[in-house]
């Protein structure tokens, strides 16, 4: 009977982990910096968001390509997780700081509907530049464009505070909502 009951534990156990799509960061702690948020004009430290889930991503306002497609997987991941929205909050770091200004956040998160839990963080190129490079974020602009090579991660942080995985826009918003149910766990 013992033998059973422990037989059935442990396919109960495996059959419960779902694995998560992305790159298991390995929960180490997450870097800790703190910016301006672009709308309320107040500084946010990471460290401030502990006891939610965040998902860190890098945008800029005027991006023609992965910046709308990430604010779009966030505003729908958001949706889809329901009650659970409330326990995560959505942090974007520019890497534009000539252009991210207040107003052009303000358009770019009223164009993707972004509202509750979500914050745009913004400041000068020496205060983002050990954000970046923390996270491994290399923002450059492209000569003689309005456009800056950056690239598409969501790093998705436990309540603790501890980086547990990296994903891409391209996992999609399901992917998404499952891991960050995983971390709200």
């Amino acid at each position: 009977m013992v033998l059973g009951l422990a037989l059935a534990f442990a396919v109960g156990a495996c059959a419960a982990r779902t694995p998560i799509a992305g790159t298991d960061l390995g929960g180490g702690p997450a870097p800790d910096f703190a910016l301006q948020d672009a709308l309320t004009g107040q500084s946010l430290a990471l460290a401030s968001l502990r006891g939610k889930a965040v998902v860190l991503t890098f945008l800029y306002t005027q991006c023609p390509d992965s910046c709308p497609l990430t604010a779009e997987l966030l505003r729908a991941a958001q949706g889809a997780l329901g009650a659970d929205a409330a326990r995560v909050e959505l942090v974007a770091v520019s890497v534009d700081p000539d252009r991210d200004t207040p107003q052009a956040v303000r358009a770019f998160t009223d164009a993707h509907r972004l509202r509750a839990g979500w914050h745009y963080l913004i400041g000068r190129r020496e205060q983002l530049a050990p954000v970046w490079s923390a996270y491994g974020v290399r923002a450059a602009p492209d000569q003689g464009t309005t456009t800056v090579t950056h690239s598409d991660a969501l790093f998705l942080i436990d309540p603790m505070g501890r980086e547990r995985y990296l994903l891409h826009t391209d996992a999609g918003p399901d992917a998404l909502v499952a891991a960050l149910r995983a971390i709200l766990q």
